[in-house]
């Protein structure tokens, strides 16, 4: 944390102050109910000839413990990772814990369903762990660096929610009912949740406290705490087991809750608590209040909302603004100003080669695309001349090729302005911020057409590319605060969908698909379209690489040369959010086709700016169009949507990248 710590209050006094609308709500909650005296006597001794404490018994007060529960249990968590990494970002949503727990409770519904009766808490740990090792063994290499530690968190959230929507496209039926409690729904119908979660929260207390002197030395430098004797790995170990399991238990009874674990430790920081036990004290106190704080005033408008939103989607979308708003005042290691790049380094001998190569190969997976393909009696080569089949094919085969391309050209522009090797709309927030404006477009529109999307999907891309530039303009466009705020673009992005997804909409199926990347929806009049609008806008961007060619040498080289910078970053950033928005809106929001095909053409030798987007653009659609192939036919007669087989693909090549980041 910088110098902005809020020192005018205690850690003690934020927390009364921050109690405060939590005791008005419960007041007005049981005034509604009818008083005080009526709540705490059906708490203790209900009626069991009274509907309204029987209501009070069986879930009001319930509802009101779980909260508390999970709130405390969620800080207490995000204080030993943030202890344990020595990193303020880090928490069980963030790192990836919350996400892996859901993803095998989801895989353990469908595919084991014994393993339930064992326990819940178990198959989450057994997620969660496994999602946390994951991440410690992309950063282990960097010794956990805490930039490096959220990074792989993002990826590793990415990565786990592409195969939980793919469980959700496949078995849609039968996960309906965990989309509400996957999102963090608070709802009880009796005391099992409590009577289950709060030993397992007692004895990781118990556990906290025990370990409560061995983790204050993590406050040490590695050196200083290795002179003392202490054993970093092991109390590392310890401590990190120890939050997933804490975690795992939270999510196990109330599904994903998130940003409580970021943004309670993070606040009694802020207000002074400086020791370990200070902030575990006061920090699992603050994050019960917060959870219940946000419970209670969404339980008020319930009669006013149209359908049920679940609290742990709430508590996404208020806790992405804090995550931007604590970004520009973390001190993290490593913070550097872009360097110009050297882009005229491995260049390839013949790039006119290479482009006619890829352009080649490009040509041949269109063909496999339209021509080989599986029916009742196996695989079989389609005649050209049959339209039939040919109809439904061709639309897919454009589509898939037209946002590849509009991908590949957005992450080139991207990573050029930047000079972000990591940049991307995918990983910067911009596909998310983007799936969340059409979402609300395609939701609370009477009858959206295509245009109005595009329009819709091109401001909330810029919108979030606004955003980007506001938060990380004073620190110069610091790679890595780009990438933070695009976890919390991404959050809040998740949150959203949360919220759509969890109201029943018969719309949500089709949203769901959608948000895989699936090419089936698209007709051929769409693909036409998109593809047209996809090869304007990539000749519109060839006339500007002298920008491009100038730009990653730096601002002052590029005022000397006579490029007005503000207004070509402006344009640039304009062309970016066009090409987000409609690619967006065929492939969804998730593909990493903007990351990995920018980097393969620099691989291939491709330096220049007009070679760079060139090749990018030919390597982005040869990946699609293979991507909705294998899509369609590994798994025939069920198919994978295409945005998810390359995000899989993508996200495999982010995590290579990000342990040479």
């Amino acid at each position: 944390m910088t110098g902005n710590t809020i020192r005018a209050v205690s850690p003690a006094l934020t927390c009364w102050l921050l109690s405060l609308p939590l005791l008005v709500l419960f007041w007005l909650g049981l005034e509604a109910q009818g008083g005080l005296a009526l709540g705490l006597k059906s708490l203790l001794f209900p009626s069991y000839e009274e509907v309204d404490q029987l209501l009070l018994h069986y879930a009001w007060w319930p509802r009101l413990s779980i909260a508390l529960l999970a709130g405390g249990g969620l800080a207490l968590a995000g204080v030993l990772m943030q202890q344990v990494l020595r990193n303020p970002l880090a928490s069980p949503t963030t790192l990836g814990v919350a996400s892996g727990a859901n993803l095998a409770l989801m895989a353990a519904t469908l595919l084991a369903p014994g393993l339930l009766d064992i326990g819940r808490e178990w198959v989450a740990l057994a997620g969660g762990g496994l999602a946390m090792g994951l991440v410690f063994m992309l950063a282990w290499r960097r010794g956990l660096a805490p930039i490096v530690v959220v990074l792989a968190g993002l990826v590793v959230n990415l990565y786990l929610g592409a195969l939980a929507t793919a469980l959700l496209l496949f078995n849609h039926e039968a996960l309906s009912g965990l989309l509400i409690w996957g999102a963090g729904s608070l709802a009880q119908s009796g005391w099992d949740g409590v009577a289950t979660l709060w030993p397992r929260l007692a004895i990781g207390t118990v556990v906290a406290w025990f370990l409560l002197r061995p983790m204050a030395v993590l406050e040490l430098d590695d050196a200083s705490a290795k002179s003392l004797g202490v054993s970093l790995k092991y109390l590392r170990f310890a401590g990190m087991g120890l939050a997933v399991f804490i975690t795992a238990s939270v999510v196990s009874v109330v599904g994903v809750i998130g940003f409580i674990g970021l943004a309670a430790p993070n606040i009694v920081r802020m207000a002074g608590a400086r020791r370990l036990y200070q902030r575990l004290l006061w920090g699992t106190l603050l994050g019960a209040v917060l959870l219940a704080t946000t419970d209670l005033l969404l339980q008020s408008f319930t009669g006013v909302l149209p359908t049920l939103i679940p609290t742990g989607a709430v508590t996404g979308a208020l806790g992405a603004p804090l995550m931007m708003w604590l970004i520009p005042r973390l001190k993290l290691q490593g913070d550097r100003a872009p360097q110009p790049a050297a882009v005229l380094v491995n260049r390839h001998p013949a790039p006119g080669r290479l482009a006619v190569r890829l352009a080649i190969g490009l040509l041949l997976a269109i063909g496999l695309g339209l021509l080989l393909g599986q029916g009742v009696n196996g695989w079989y080569w389609l005649s050209p001349d049959n339209w039939s089949v040919m109809q439904w094919r061709m639309p897919r085969v454009v589509a898939a090729a037209a946002s590849g391309l509009m991908l590949a050209v957005a992450g080139t522009l991207l990573q050029r302005l930047s000079a972000n090797p990591m940049a991307s709309p995918e990983v910067l927030g911009i596909s998310g911020g983007c799936a969340i404006a059409l979402i609300l477009g395609i939701f609370l529109l009477p009858a959206p057409t295509s245009g109005m999307l595009v329009g819709i999907g091109t401001l909330g891309a810029f919108a979030t590319l606004l955003v980007l530039v506001m938060l990380n303009r004073r620190s110069g466009f610091v790679p890595e605060r780009l990438l933070l705020t695009g976890v919390a673009v991404t959050a809040l992005f998740d949150a959203v969908r949360s919220v759509m997804l969890a109201g029943g909409d018969p719309r949500g199926q089709q949203v769901i698909a959608w948000l895989a990347g699936s090419t089936y929806y698209v007709d051929l009049t769409s693909a036409l379209a998109v593809g047209t609008l996809a090869a304007l806008l990539t000749l519109c961007t060839l006339s500007l690489t002298r920008w491009l060619d100038i730009l990653p040498l730096g601002a002052s080289t590029t005022q000397a040369l006579g490029i007005a910078l503000n207004r070509a970053r402006l344009l640039l950033l304009l062309v970016v959010a066009l090409l987000t928005a409609c690619a967006t809106l065929v492939v969804g929001p998730l593909s990493f086709i903007g990351l990995l095909a920018p980097h393969m053409a620099r691989l291939l030798g491709l330096s220049r700016a007009r070679q760079h987007l060139l090749g990018a653009a030919l390597v982005g659609m040869l990946l699609m169009v293979l991507a909705d192939w294998v899509g369609r036919q590994i798994i025939f007669p069920y198919e994978i949507p295409a945005g998810l087989v390359a995000s899989l693909i993508g996200g495999a090549y982010f995590m290579w990248g990000l342990r040479r980041l």
